[in-house]
C-alpha cells in the first residue's frame, strides 16, 4: 500500500544538541541491562478475529443442550437438535462473515460505506416486512445442527484462537526502549537491533469492520528507520493500536542520556 493510501501518524524524534548521541558510536545505543522503560509490541495474526465464530457457538451448544429436542439418529443414538433453524443459519451466517471480513481488506471509508449500506438494506426489508417472503421464497433451508456439532466445532476454533494468540504470535515481539527498537525471536535466542533516531512511525488506514469490529481496536503499523539505507518494518494486526502509538511515540522522543543523569 502506498504513503498515499495511509493514514500516517509519524513522530522523528529530534533531541537537543547537546543530548544527541553520536550515532556511529554503538556505546551511545542502551545496553540490555539498563534499567529504561520499555513496551513489547505483538504482531498477530488472522485467527485473532475469529472469535465471534466460537463464541456463537459455545452459545448455540447451551442453547441446544437447554432447550434441545431429542432426535433418534441411526443406530439408536439420542440427540438434542435446537427446532428452530435459526440457530444453524445463525452460526452459518457468523462464520461467513467472519470469513469475508478477515479476507477482505477494505480500509478506510470504504468499510464504513459497506457497513451502512448492508445496515441499510436489512433495515429497510424488515422495515417493509419483505424478511418473511424472502424466506418463504426459499423453503427448502432448514438447518438443523445437534449440541455436539456446535461444542466440538466451538471448542476445536477456541483451541486454535488460544495457541495462536498466546503462542505462535508471541514467538516474534518487538521491544520500544528509548533509542532503541528491537526485533526478538523467543525460540533461536536472536534479536535485531535499530536506531530510532530520526524514525518514521505510521499507522495504516484502518479497515472499519476488520480492526474495529472484530479485532475490537487492532490495526497495523509500519516502521521506517533512518539513514542511507532505510528499512521498512511491517507490525500487522497490533491490539490495541492507539494506545500503543501513544506510548511508542513517547518512548521515541526520549533519550537514553536522560537516564544517566
Amino acid at each position: 500500500m502506498s504513503v498515499a493510501e495511509s493514514a500516517p501518524i509519524e513522530h522523528r524524534a529530534m533531541p537537543p544538541l547537546d543530548k544527541r548521541a553520536n550515532k556511529d558510536d554503538p556505546d551511545s545505543l542502551p545496553s540490555p541491562a539498563e534499567k529504561l522503560p520499555e513496551m513489547i509490541i505483538y504482531g498477530h495474526s488472522g485467527i485473532v478475529y475469529w472469535w465471534p465464530v466460537w463464541v456463537y457457538g459455545f452459545i448455540a451448544a447451551a442453547v441446544t443442550y437447554a432447550s434441545g429436542d431429542p432426535f433418534i439418529a441411526e443406530g439408536g443414538e439420542r440427540l438434542l437438535v435446537h427446532p428452530s433453524p435459526s440457530v444453524g443459519l445463525g452460526f452459518i451466517g457468523v462464520l461467513i462473515a467472519t470469513l469475508l471480513i478477515t479476507n477482505g481488506r477494505m480500509r478506510g471509508i470504504y468499510s464504513v460505506v459497506v457497513l451502512l449500506t448492508i445496515s441499510l438494506i436489512f433495515v429497510t426489508l424488515a422495515w417493509m416486512g419483505l424478511l418473511d417472503d424472502i424466506a418463504r421464497l426459499i423453503p427448502e433451508i432448514s438447518v438443523h445442527m445437534n449440541g455436539g456439532f456446535f461444542l466440538v466445532m466451538s471448542s476445536a476454533l477456541f483451541l486454535i484462537w488460544v495457541l495462536a494468540f498466546f503462542f505462535f504470535d508471541r514467538l516474534t515481539y518487538w521491544r520500544v526502549r528509548p533509542g532503541q527498537l528491537t526485533r526478538e525471536q523467543w525460540i533461536g535466542d536472536s534479536a535485531e537491533s535499530f536506531d530510532t533516531r530520526g524514525m518514521l512511525f505510521e499507522k495504516h488506514g484502518e479497515d472499519y469492520l476488520r480492526h474495529r469490529v472484530l479485532g475490537l481496536g487492532a490495526g497495523d503499523l509500519r516502521l521506517t528507520t533512518a539513514g542511507a539505507k532505510p528499512q521498512t518494518i511491517e507490525i500487522p494486526d497490533v491490539l490495541f493500536v492507539d494506545r500503543t502509538v501513544d506510548h511508542v511515540q513517547r518512548l521515541i522522543a526520549i533519550e537514553p542520556s536522560d537516564f544517566n543523569g
